[in-house]
C-alpha cells in the first residue's frame, strides 16, 4: 500500500494505480513492500538496500536484457531521475512517501492524473507507458504485462474503473 495519504495522492483510484505499478514493476510485497528493492531482485533472495537517506545508486548489470540499470524502490526509479525530482519537489530522502511523490509527479507529467481520478485506467496506463518499462506498449524490450493483468491488479487494490 502506498504510504502517501489519500488526500495528497488525490483519491483512492490514484493509490490503487500506485499499487498496480508496484505489482507491474515486480516490487510489491518484497522487503518493505518494494520501497527498498534494487532492480533485478526476485524472491526468495531479493536485493534490498538498507537506507532511505538517498537513492542507493547501484548500477546493476542485467545481461538478459543487455542493459545496466540504477532502478530502485517501489516504482523502480533511476538514480538520475531521483536527483532531478528530489530537487524539483524539494525532497530530502528516498523514503517511501517521497518515492510515492515522485511516481505521482511522473503520472502528472504524463497527463494521466485526471484519468485516474475519473476511473479511465486503461487510458492512464497508456499515457504512463513511457515512464515504466513494464506497462504494455512501453517498448523498452523488457517484460510488459498484459492490460487485463494490470486492470485486475488495480481492482484488487481497490481501484474503480469508469
Amino acid at each position: 500500500m502506498p504510504r502517501i495519504s489519500i488526500t495528497e495522492a488525490g483519491g483512492a483510484n490514484v493509490l490503487a494505480f500506485l499499487d498496480m505499478l508496484a505489482a507491474s514493476e515486480g516490487t510489491a510485497g518484497i522487503g518493505d513492500d518494494g520501497y527498498d528493492v534494487i532492480v533485478g531482485s526476485t524472491p526468495p533472495s531479493p536485493r534490498l538496500f538498507a537506507s532511505y537517506a538517498d537513492h542507493p545508486r547501484m548500477l546493476v548489470d542485467l545481461p538478459r536484457l543487455g542493459i545496466k540499470s540504477s532502478a530502485a524502490g517501489r516504482y523502480q526509479i533511476l538514480a538520475r531521475y531521483y536527483d532531478a525530482y528530489s530537487q524539483q519537489l524539494g525532497l530530502s530522502n528516498f523514503g517511501p512517501i517521497n518515492q510515492d511523490r515522485i511516481a505521482l509527479q511522473l503520472i502528472r507529467e504524463c497527463k494521466a492524473l485526471d484519468d485516474l481520478r475519473r476511473g479511465y485506467i486503461a487510458t492512464a496506463i497508456r499515457k504512463c507507458r513511457s515512464r515504466w518499462a513494464s506497462l504494455p506498449g512501453a517498448g523498452y524490450g523488457q517484460h510488459e504485462h498484459a492490460l487485463e493483468t494490470l486492470l485486475a491488479a488495480y481492482r484488487a487494490a481497490g481501484g474503480v474503473s469508469a
